[in-house]
């Protein structure tokens, strides 16, 4: 059974920055592209980094140089880091991987920027 839990989210300030966790199991997580995606309110889901098995990384242009990406195949876990976090950050943020063609999503963690 393939499961994807993200943590990490809350209430944070203009500014300061965070750490997201999505951790898995029921893959072969080295070998797999994860994905973090955000979904601002009333917005559709959009892809903001990608973490390839060869450790390659993409980001979206808008998040470039304040997001990074990183996994622990060890700990068959995939973060993402934000720093200097906006109002515009707001939203859930979603951890995903496609295995055996199947798309898998976690239930999303929130993330809210505020002052």
């Amino acid at each position: 059974q393939v499961q994807l839990v993200e943590s990490g989210g809350g209430l944070l300030q203009p500014g300061g920055s965070l750490k997201l966790s999505c951790a898995t199991s029921g893959i072969t997580f080295h070998l797999q592209t994860m994905d973090w995606y955000h979904q601002a309110p009333g917005k559709q889901r959009e892809l903001v980094a990608q973490s390839s098995s060869d450790y390659t990384t993409n980001y979206a242009d808008s998040v470039k140089g304040r997001f990074t990406i990183s996994r622990d195949n060890f700990e068959r876990t995939v973060y993402l880091e934000i720093n200097g976090l906006k109002p515009e950050d707001t939203g859930v943020y979603y951890c995903h991987t496609v295995y055996y063609q199947t798309h898998y999503w976690g239930q999303g963690t929130q993330v809210t920027v505020s002052s």
